[in-house]
């Protein structure tokens, strides 16, 4: 298939594209700049830099491919206006087509809650509350099959923002890294390659259809995952920390995803995608795995 992909030169965005490209796929970056280009480019892709804001081009663009993907993502307060601005030329490519459309959420939508499915109640906080609205919109377009992947806390190959949050946590005077909060609300996690393999299922499947959460089950604390943190980081261990230094340190918005007790198994997309994580915990990967290796360059 010829596939439109933004954000393949980000963390997630770059596992989807070698997983696309492994699998026979050709892939078209949409990229914001030259340096994105060269760096698509060098992993397989054809890359076009292209403001994701010009509907005209994007439309045009996304119109000759079989599907798009969107994984691009400021991370910021401009976050929502693009993620629109792309479901707008989506939608106008491929309404009415057949063509699949993936883009990428997160499991933060869902609030605190153990037990997360895609038939779960979303009660989003503030941070992300503007998911649901365009992920409704796209999801509700007709003729276009839209699939909503919404991601755990992606890990692996040294990279990820969570993780490097949790590595570059303060200290205190003994050198222990402090948790985020009390350290026992939970967090679903998923390896970024087990996560660029379920996109392409969800992709090659014409069947697949809505919301897919995406997790490998494990669920860990925060506070083992910041006392693995710790060995990958060289500190003697980590010690809780409170909801108060967490907001401190993170702002209220932030701190309040980060303090949230969430769980999942990913029953819908083992049952339905054949799906199956494959890859070591974040846990094996702080202690013994890509983090400690990158630490230790």
């Amino acid at each position: 298939m010829k596939i439109a992909l933004t954000g393949a030169t980000g963390f997630i965005g770059s596992h989807i594209l070698a997983e696309l490209r492994d699998h026979g796929h050709e892939v078209t970056a949409l990229v914001r700049d030259d340096a994105q280009a060269d760096t698509a480019a060098a992993r397989g892709a054809t890359p076009i830099v292209v403001d994701l804001y010009d509907r005209p081009t994007v439309t045009g663009l996304i119109g000759k491919a079989d599907a798009a993907i969107h994984t691009a993502s400021p991370g910021d307060a401009t976050s929502a206006d693009l993620d629109s601005a792309v479901a707008d030329a989506v939608i106008e490519a491929f309404a009415g087509t057949g063509r699949p459309y993936l883009q990428i959420s997160g499991l933060w939508v869902y609030g605190t809650n153990r037990s997360i499915t895609e038939e779960s109640p979303l009660h989003a906080p503030p941070l992300v509350a503007w998911k649901e609205p365009i992920e409704r919109r796209v999801l509700g377009t007709t003729g276009m099959r839209t699939v909503v992947i919404v991601s755990s806390v992606a890990y692996g190959d040294g990279g990820g923002a969570i993780p490097g949050l949790l590595l570059g946590s303060p200290r205190d005077d003994a050198g222990n890294l402090i948790m985020l909060g009390t350290g026992q609300q939970h967090w679903p996690t998923v390896h970024v390659a087990d996560l660029a393999n379920a996109f392409r299922r969800a992709l090659e499947n014409d069947a697949a259809k809505g919301y897919y959460v995406i997790g490998n089950g494990v669920n860990s604390t925060v506070a083992e995952l910041t006392a693995a943190a710790a060995v990958a980081a060289d500190a003697p261990g980590a010690v809780a920390g409170s909801d108060d230094e967490a907001r401190t340190r993170l702002g209220d918005y932030f701190a309040e995803v980060l303090l949230l007790d969430q769980g999942t198994d990913a029953a819908k997309a083992q049952t339905e995608l054949g799906w199956q994580p494959t890859r070591p915990t974040l846990v094996d990967e702080f202690r013994d795995g890509s983090y400690r290796k990158a630490q230790a360059r």
